[in-house]
């Protein structure tokens, strides 16, 4: 991943005609350059990734539409465009293609992107300080885990790896619901650290089957 320079301002942007326009400044002065739309509207740094991408903010996402966006930004930001732009110019290109990407990690993932938008509502996860889960959750955990200790076939780990992943489905299409329909970013919350709990079980499943040789 390419390290984050300190931030020289933002980046003057076109979506009409996708190419960045260059300020004239001093000789070791900050670039001073805003994204504009065909509506005037500005595109900033510190933009949340819904607002970045000019998507929804909500769960649901088309998959498709995000991966499009990425591209367009990211050919529109890419360092190599403004080689003859000079360093500082860009030092804020690669700024923006980390922030770009830092935003399409986020939203292209379904676990993350629903974290996120917990934390803007003002529900962080801290899954490393809140690890309280109802009981009836833990004693799953409690069986799959016996399930996969004593599994001695691939068969038998990749029935496991479907019951994990039908309770991955169901559980995300109810986060979906938290937070999308109802609004219950609180539950939401609660939701993704289940949800994390199930995502470290499915990477043992796959590790094991991995060392079953598939």
């Amino acid at each position: 991943q390419v390290p984050q320079p300190p931030r020289e301002g933002p980046l003057r942007l076109r979506r009409v005609v996708p190419r960045l326009t260059t300020s004239c400044r001093p000789e070791g002065a900050a670039s001073s350059r805003v994204f504009v739309s065909p509506t005037a509207a500005t595109m900033k740094l510190d933009d949340n990734d819904f607002d970045l991408f000019g998507v929804a903010q909500r769960f649901a996402q088309d998959r498709a539409a995000l991966d499009a966006r990425w591209r367009a930004l990211q050919a529109e930001v890419h360092p190599d465009k403004f080689a003859a732009d000079g360093a500082a110019a860009q030092r804020v290109a690669v700024q923006w293609a980390v922030r770009v990407n830092e935003a399409y990690q986020r939203l292209k993932d379904p676990l993350k992107r629903g974290a996120y938008l917990c934390e803007l509502a003002g529900q962080p996860i801290n899954a490393e300080n809140n690890t309280a889960m109802p009981g009836s959750f833990l004693m799953q955990q409690m069986e799959w885990r016996e399930s996969l200790d004593e599994a001695r076939t691939v068969q038998q780990v990749e029935a496991l790896a479907d019951t994990v992943a039908a309770h991955r489905n169901g559980a995300l299409q109810k986060l979906q619901r938290l937070l999308d329909e109802q609004q219950d970013a609180a539950a939401a919350a609660q939701q993704v650290r289940a949800l994390m709990f199930v995502e470290r079980f499915a990477e043992d499943v796959d590790r094991r089957l991995e060392a079953l040789g598939q």
